[in-house]
């Protein structure tokens, strides 16, 4: 028997003799799964299911679970069968045979989804506030974790992409200290709500692009038609590499690479949505992601004056642009979960829980409010712009003695701090500054003073009303987000200018 991260080996009786004497050559020829399919892996429930792998051309190949079996030929030295739907459960034994027998053991079928993004998907839960406490209640043998592993890109992308020899693994200590925390406990949750198996798969990469997370038809699309080169990597060495594992859904968080161009975002974001559920011929799985929570650029003192430029609350404007038009998507408002000097912040459980909740309202039927109280619609009446929300369920509140984060302007397009004041769903915005608003923003900043919320819970979702043009530095294009105050750049002094997509 040779152990292997797919299972356990075992060579057909009657060649015993041969395999042993030509040991070198059988294993060119050998049947072997994906590394997906290894012990302890989690299959998607109550959908077709597909398993592949490689093999010798022309060999046949027979699957056998849960009562069925099906068979192929291997071509081009691959081979794929789908199994049908299948209800939740486990531990289930997978037999593959070909020149070879593979048993894979301990496989569970339950709920699977996918974790992506950039750093502050990877960030573990070994760094997040309540990790102690998060790992030593982390045994469950029925929720299970792949981490995808990063590849670094060759200079010229040449080459074969090595073949990949994760394994899966059971909750544990171990395991879960150095797994996504936003990951993590959403699955958690999910356990906790569904009682069926989870499964977990990881694919993340600090610093990150979104356009590293696309495929080249796409990019080229994105591109106007030229062809796009120099992207793709991550898309082409890890998310590739595990299609098409049948998932129920993605949970996202990534952006703050993109923040000094959310114009282009507002496309990009959409595109890779509809170049992954294309490449999983799964037109419309569910895409659950997280906006950007507060960051002051490592700063301790966050200005209470309303910013004039804010690259991430442009870039928390098309991600909440992506909501409102992508079907089957839900957006997790976050900015009251961000800290001014750390970019990754820490509460990732109150993250995963939130994107936990989409999921339970969105996908899964349950009676969870799940949505953050949106921008509706502006009245003026008088000096008063008044305010009407979206998904208000409960009362709004205020975590505060007075409402904060609420800009005014009339059409010379200079904001002042506003009293707000608020009625049921509706909050009254006015200045005395401000004697016939045209305008009114909140939470509009990188990191935002905002205190208004759900009585569930749940922070009022940043907006603006407007539409007037965002603005960069001419001489160093605000690559530092730290705002434009009186048209002048409060990094380097240049003059702003507005921003327009080439």
């Amino acid at each position: 028997m040779i152990g292997t991260s797919t299972g356990t080996y075992r060579t057909i009786p009657g060649l015993l003799t041969a395999a042993i004497c030509f040991a070198t050559v059988t294993a060119l020829g050998d049947v072997k799964p994906h590394a997906l399919f290894s012990d302890g892996a989690v299959l998607q429930q109550e959908m077709s299911v597909p398993v592949w792998g490689t093999a010798t051309d022309g060999e046949k190949v027979t699957v056998r679970f849960q009562g069925q079996e099906l068979s192929t030929v291997a071509q081009d030295g691959r081979w794929m069968v789908r199994l049908k739907p299948m209800k939740p459960g486990g531990p289930f034994h997978m037999t593959i045979t070909g020149n070879n027998t593979v048993e894979i053991t301990n496989m569970m079928v339950g709920e699977v989804w996918i974790c992506s993004g950039q750093s502050n998907m990877e960030f573990p839960v070994a760094q997040c506030t309540n990790a102690a406490e998060a790992m030593a209640s982390s045994p469950d043998s029925m929720m299970r974790l792949f981490n995808v592993p990063k590849r670094e890109m060759p200079p010229d992308r040449a080459g074969p992409i090595p073949q990949m020899t994760t394994r899966w693994t059971e909750c544990e200590p171990g395991s879960v200290a150095k797994f996504s925390g936003v990951g993590y406990f959403f699955g958690r949750r999910l356990r906790e709500t569904l009682k069926v198996p989870v499964g977990l798969i990881h694919i993340s990469c600090g610093g990150s692009s979104i356009y590293l997370w696309m495929n080249s038809k796409t990019l080229t699309e994105l591109a106007g038609g030229v062809e796009a080169h120099g992207n793709g990597w991550l898309y082409d060495s890890m998310v590739r590499q595990i299609q098409p594992y049948a998932i129920r859904g993605v949970i996202w968080y990534q952006g703050e690479s993109d923040a000094d161009n959310s114009l282009k975002y507002r496309k990009a974001f959409p595109a890779l949505i509809k170049n992954w559920r294309e490449d999983w011929q799964e037109c419309s799985f569910p895409f659950l992601f997280v906006q950007l929570t507060s960051w002051n650029f490592w700063k301790a003192d966050v200005s209470p004056e309303p910013q004039e430029q804010s690259t991430w609350a442009e870039l928390r404007e098309a991600q909440a642009r992506t909501a409102a038009t992508v079907s089957n998507t839900a957006m997790v408002v976050t900015t009251d979960l961000g800290s001014p000097k750390d970019v990754h912040p820490a509460r990732k459980k109150e993250i995963g829980d939130r994107l936990a909740m989409a999921a339970e309202g969105m996908v899964y039927g349950k009676d969870t409010h799940y949505t953050s109280p949106e921008f509706k619609n502006m009245t003026v009446k008088g000096s008063q712009a008044v305010i009407t929300f979206a998904h208000v369920k409960g009362e709004l509140v205020t975590h505060g003695p007075a409402v904060c984060g609420f800009a005014i302007a009339s059409e010379d397009r200079i904001f002042y701090n506003a009293d707000a004041v608020v009625e049921g769903d509706k909050v009254t915005v006015s200045s005395p500054k401000v004697p016939s608003p045209a305008a009114v923003r909140y939470g509009w900043a990188n990191c935002p003073l905002m205190n208004l919320f759900l009585s569930d819970g749940l922070p009022v979702a940043p907006f603006r009303t407007d539409d007037f043009p965002l603005l960069k530095c001419s001489k160093c294009k605000s690559v530092s987000g730290r705002g434009i105050k009186n048209g002048i750049c409060n990094e380097c002094g240049g003059p702003a200018e507005e921003y327009r997509l080439p």
